[in-house]
């Protein structure tokens, strides 16, 4: 069973990755992929701020 601490650092780096994907998506102007993406974002948004991570610094679509 994975730490807490492997738990956040694993939800860090996919909210991150996830993120990049979003905003490349929003970019080119498929927004069809940026909404199913968006579902996944909030997921790991939940899972983050209940875990404690402040997501002040890391959220750059704050949606």
């Amino acid at each position: 069973m994975p730490s807490e601490a492997d738990i956040i650092r694993d939800s860090i780096v996919d909210f991150s990755r996830l993120q990049d994907w979003m905003l490349s998506a929003k970019a080119h102007g498929d927004m069809n992929t940026y909404d199913m993406m968006f579902k996944r974002y909030l997921e790991l948004k939940v899972t983050l701020s209940s875990l404690g991570v402040s997501l002040a610094e890391i959220d750059r679509i704050k949606g």
